[in-house]
């Protein structure tokens, strides 16, 4: 995290502010100008300390407040919005005692920053997220750090509340790197299945499924988790508008029973000058864009060449052409898909 406010209020905990500060110089300190002592590295404010932590929560990643849990609820109450919004809190006591994940803990990062403090200045750090003392999985947080996303969130509190309940869990993995799901082994309480069709009979009580399809979901509750595992190659012309480009994916990836929101990034030909529609489109997807050379294209050994393609990109097959290359030897799953007068799509998995 970059965007971290250190807040103190008391001369005690402004020393304590300043060793944690020592450890992550570019966190900010922020204390009341009473306290000014002359020295640098500290955001002096005038006013009320409710004022400067209400526009701290706004802006912030995190706040590390050092001063009473009491106090930091009561200031921050009034700002709360929902935890996929609300940043981090952590509260440190004057004396660097403790370091008390206290709001956001699992999609804030209020856990591990806790841990981080305390680690860095001697405290004890106190997290109380159940998953985390039990030693089960966190539902919200699998494959996070590999930018997987959950697939809606309906059914995320309650298969929580299940896995750390003990109730069965089923678990299928069909796409994804292996090992995200569970740093080791799985708790006692969940199975891991080999087949959608083994989960969708085990009779548990909940599911976590890893899967970049859109089949039909298990009879139970679920949680849902889209990798970034598909590549889409696209041929295009040079004017072809992004509009065109973006309904054009939607429709191939959910002809083909894709999820869009596992699509890693777009892959083409690389041309003397930019194609402002399809950077433009990888940009409303929120994924890179990658540019391969004619030669590694022409050498990719596509399914379906094409001389009209040859002829006028020098190579004879963009999309399927590209999407093989970006994929780092994964396999294509949607051969070539025309849409004239200008465009051309294919998909590849990416290789795991």
């Amino acid at each position: 995290m970059e965007r971290v406010a250190i807040v103190a209020i008391t001369r005690g905990g402004l020393a304590t502010a300043r060793r944690i500060s020592s450890l992550h110089p570019s966190w900010s300190v922020y204390a009341p100008s009473k306290l000014d002592d002359g020295q640098g590295g500290v955001s002096w404010f005038g006013g009320p300390a409710a004022e400067r932590v209400g526009g701290l929560f706004a802006s912030m990643e995190a706040l590390v407040c050092i001063f009473s849990l009491g106090a930091v609820i009561r200031l921050v109450a009034p700002h709360l919005r929902g935890k996929k919004s609300d940043p981090a809190v952590v509260v440190v006591d004057d004396a660097g005692g403790f370091a008390i994940s206290a709001l956001s803990g699992h999609l804030g990062g209020a856990n591990a920053l806790a841990r981080d403090i305390a680690a860095g200045i001697g405290a004890v750090p106190v997290v109380t997220t159940a998953a985390d003392v039990t030693g089960t999985i966190a539902v919200d947080m699998v494959g996070r750090d590999r930018g997987w996303r959950i697939d809606g969130d309906g059914h995320v509190t309650r298969v929580s509340a299940m896995m750390v309940n003990g109730e069965a869990i089923g678990v299928w993995q069909g796409a994804g790197e292996r090992g995200a799901l569970a740093g080791g082994p799985l708790p006692p309480n969940v199975t891991a299945y080999a087949s959608r069709e083994e989960l969708c009979g085990s009779g548990c009580a909940g599911a976590l499924v890893v899967s970049d399809t859109l089949d039909g979901a298990p009879p139970m509750p679920a949680v849902v988790y889209r990798p970034r595992t598909l590549v889409v190659g696209v041929g295009v012309h040079r004017d072809t508008p992004a509009a065109k480009i973006l309904e054009c994916i939607e429709g191939a990836l959910r002809g083909a029973s894709l999820s869009p929101m596992c699509v890693a990034r777009l892959a083409s030909v690389k041309k003397p000058a930019d194609v402002k529609g399809l950077a433009e489109a990888a940009r409303a997807l929120g994924v890179g864009l990658e540019l391969v050379d004619r030669g590694e294209l022409a050498a990719a050994g596509a399914p379906n060449p094409s001389r009209v393609v040859d002829r006028l990109e020098g190579t004879p097959s963009v999309s399927e052409a590209a999407a093989i290359v970006s994929s780092r030897g994964g396999a294509l799953i949607v051969e070539k898909q025309k849409y004239p007068p200008d465009l051309t799509l294919a998909v590849a998995r990416v290789a795991q």
